[in-house]
């Protein structure tokens, strides 16, 4: 006879991953819309109401090597797919409550430095009209708010999760990288599309990075200080939830 306690997974990654889109799935969905929307206002009031003088953004030999890539715009906007997989993919109503508060942390520490400190990327001299889709772009966000990027700000707050995300449901590194190389994909089209400078990517990188480790790490304390997760009442020992069954002596 077996006695031992160990666990063994039911199915396998993308089984635990459905789990977690299941789970909570309205609150994600509208928590989401609603967030990017609050953003959206914000960003756009406090881009059309500079306080102070607006500092144009300098270029760095970066800057140099990245060759203006008009294509790279599908890669700028599959920002919002992406930044949608992060809320989706939480597992329970801790995780969902405290993302929702260090993204919207993390909006309102780049707006504040908008705010005291205004910035633009520099001219390029380049013709938009013959980019129709950068135009537009163009038109509607204008060359300010450049820095930090919160476009690469978020990019790198949602791979660092992801990661997280996928590390604990068991997935072994195909999609993992795929998540690194989107994200690096989605910095590198904000300066091929010239909509941010080197500058303004490297701060938003370090403060996406800074909000995601600093969440990850207030979360894990709460989770220890607390014991189980929240919904863990909900969830303990049940392997539809939790993903594993025991070995029982045989």
């Amino acid at each position: 006879m077996d006695f031992s306690d160990s666990r063994r997974p039911i199915g396998g990654w993308h089984h635990r991953l459905g789990s977690r889109v299941r789970t909570l799935w309205f609150a994600k969905m509208a928590g989401t819309t609603l967030g990017i929307t609050a953003f959206f206002v914000a960003y756009f009031w406090v881009l059309q109401h500079p306080f102070f003088t607006v500092t144009t953004m300098p270029l760095i030999a970066l800057d140099r090597w990245v060759a203006f890539r008009p294509e790279a715009f599908v890669l700028y906007v599959s920002l919002w797919v992406y930044v949608s997989l992060g809320p989706a993919l939480l597992k329970d109503s801790r995780e969902v409550i405290s993302y929702g508060l260090a993204t919207g942390g993390l909006s309102l520490a780049g707006l504040s430095v908008f705010v005291l400190w205004p910035t633009a990327v520099p001219d390029f001299a380049l013709d938009w009209s013959a980019h129709p889709s950068l135009a537009f772009l163009k038109t509607v966000d204008v060359a300010g708010n450049a820095c930090p990027s919160l476009h690469v700000a978020f990019a790198v707050f949602t791979a660092l999760w992801l990661e997280r995300i996928l590390r604990e449901t068991g997935e072994r590194g195909t999609v993992r990288g795929v998540n690194a190389l989107w994200c690096l994909g989605i910095v590198y089209s904000t300066l091929a599309i010239r909509q941010h400078v080197a500058l303004d990517a490297l701060a938003g990188a370090a403060l996406g990075a800074a909000v995601a480790l600093l969440h990850m790490r207030c979360l894990d304390r709460a989770v220890r200080r607390t014991g189980a997760p929240a919904d863990a009442a909900r969830s303990a020992g049940d392997p539809a939830v939790t993903g594993v069954t025991p070995v029982l002596p045989h």
